[in-house]
């Protein structure tokens, strides 16, 4: 079974709890529509069990109703469990542990395709920025 890829998006590679607070202290930010993403590497630690970590947010300001942010929610973490194993490969290879949050930012529901298009510009960014 060696070299098969795995599409998975573990509890491990969700960023949540005192750790998210930490993603905006000393971070970069910048923008992709329609998403606001932050950025933050550290030196990898024994305790970590994913090199890449990830935040999701859809605030309730933009999108009111809670079928609405569960879907924005779901189309994010289903483009990023396809697009997340170069940037795995490029953290583990540099021994970095990358924190990212993306934050929905427009008011509209957006199909997939546009959200695909969106995420994997951010991963190929923070990978190339490594």
């Amino acid at each position: 079974m060696e070299g098969v890829v795995r599409h998975t998006f573990c509890k491990a590679e969700r960023l949540c709890g005192k750790a998210a607070n930490g993603l905006f202290v000393g971070s970069k930010s910048s923008f992709a529509h329609p998403y606001r993403y932050i950025v933050k590497k550290r030196p990898a630690l024994d305790q970590d069990q994913a090199s890449v970590s990830v935040l999701i947010v859809v605030p309730k300001r933009n999108v009111k109703r809670a079928v609405g942010r569960n879907l924005l929610k779901r189309r994010t973490r289903e483009a990023y469990r396809l697009c997340k194993h170069n940037l795995i490969e490029k953290a583990q290879a540099k021994g970095l542990h990358i924190d990212i949050g993306l934050i929905y930012s427009t008011k509209e529901i957006l199909d997939y395709k546009i959200i695909d298009n969106a995420v994997r510009a951010i991963v190929e960014k923070v990978g190339s920025r490594l």
